[in-house]
């Protein structure tokens, strides 16, 4: 059976040639396996209820936050076999600022040489917050925002989430030292102010703008109208393509995903689920995996039982080696070489196929859409 989208992606053979080559750099990566990112899920515990969370934290989540003292011991343990100057540490969540702790830990990350950041709703993070995470070495910080102000409300479940949110846009707009973003989960309601929201980021001051979409996992897989359309998905494409080239913010779209025509154009770099092959998360049970959107999928061990450096460097065969993925709808696909499945936190273990396909959303017809 033809691949229903080879006649409809139309790749100049520049890029054809580029990509090919980024296959060979991404099989090379794979094969060398250098950790440079670590994620902490620190906590499950959130001060938001929102519609689209993942991995459903909730106020007083079941799994209770994770010890200091045994995430520092699984970092030991891999710190002989890395270079700690050239691997970052992001403490997620849950919402981090809940914790009392993140300067301690922070600081003796700084202590160990590692560069280390976190991702925050923006919620707890206030002038006398930053200056304490700053003096205990913070690097780079994360912020959701995902509207202007009743659509971000409205997706966090919190009518003062983006007074807060913002006011740490701000805060950290004006803060020398540190390195940060904001980023936008884009649903169908934020879409229809995406570029009112790209001129009031740019009036703060904000440098650094990454676009995801949201995908059905956790409680977003129960509400289908968080999703865009293939007509929208298309539109946010062409809005990152159109913002990256008026220059005025550095936009791009999130790490998932090979988009066809529009690769290289809505990102610095072409598709790469890095996920296993220079990613590694702890996540709060003490699960070994690839990122922290992954949840429980593919867990490779729990430092609980085992060592995190022979983790890293023995497992992990599913995500160095993405072979298995050629089936279900990628089976026949003439771009599966660039793809391989797509993101590992997108992969339906129950269809065995990708849940999300971003090829069938910017070209499939609206049939099969």
């Amino acid at each position: 059976m033809r691949d229903p989208y080879a006649r409809r992606v139309h790749i100049p053979l520049k890029k054809r040639i580029a990509l090919n080559l980024h296959d060979r750099y991404r099989k090379n990566e794979a094969r060398l396996h250098r950790l440079n990112y670590i994620m902490w899920e620190c906590t499950r515990r959130c001060n938001l209820n929102c519609r689209h969370c993942g991995s459903d934290c909730q106020q007083d989540a079941a799994t209770p936050d994770m010890p200091a003292g045994d995430f520092l011991k699984a970092i030991d343990q891999v710190l002989p076999s890395i270079q700690p100057e050239t691997t970052t540490i992001v403490f997620t969540g849950g919402e981090p600022l809940l914790r009392n702790d993140l300067e301690q830990v922070g600081l003796e990350l700084y202590n160990r040489r590692f560069p280390w950041g976190l991702v925050t709703n923006g919620m707890l993070l206030d002038e006398k917050r930053l200056e304490s995470l700053l003096k205990a070495g913070l690097r780079t910080i994360t912020v959701s925002l995902d509207g202007l102000q009743k659509n971000h409300n409205w997706l966090r479940g919190h009518g003062n989430s983006f007074k807060t949110a913002s006011h740490a846009v701000k805060l950290l707009a004006r803060t020398e030292g540190i390195k940060f973003d904001v980023v936008i989960c884009v649903n169908r309601r934020s879409l229809e102010e995406i570029q009112e929201l790209r001129d009031w980021l740019i009036a703060q001051g904000v440098k650094k703008w990454r676009l995801f979409s949201i995908f059905p996992s956790g409680r977003a897989a129960d509400d289908p109208n968080l999703s865009l359309s293939g007509k929208e998905f298309r539109e946010m494409m062409e809005f990152i393509q159109s913002t990256r080239k008026e220059g005025l913010i550095d936009v791009k779209y999130g790490c998932e995903g090979f988009l066809g025509d529009f690769e290289g154009e809505v990102r610095d770099h072409f598709f790469f689920c890095r996920a296993g092959i220079n990613i590694a998360s702890i996540m709060v049970d003490g699960t070994i995996t690839g990122c922290t959107s992954i949840q429980d999928k593919f867990p490779q061990g729990n430092i609980y039982q085992d060592n995190f450096a022979d983790v890293w460097e023995n497992r992990f065969e599913k995500m160095r080696d993405r072979s298995w993925t050629k089936t279900g709808i990628c089976a026949e696909c003439d771009f599966y070489r660039h793809c391989e499945g797509n993101g590992t936190h997108l992969w339906d273990e129950k269809e065995n196929e990708p849940a999300f396909c971003h090829l069938h959303k910017l070209y499939g017809s609206e049939e099969e859409k």
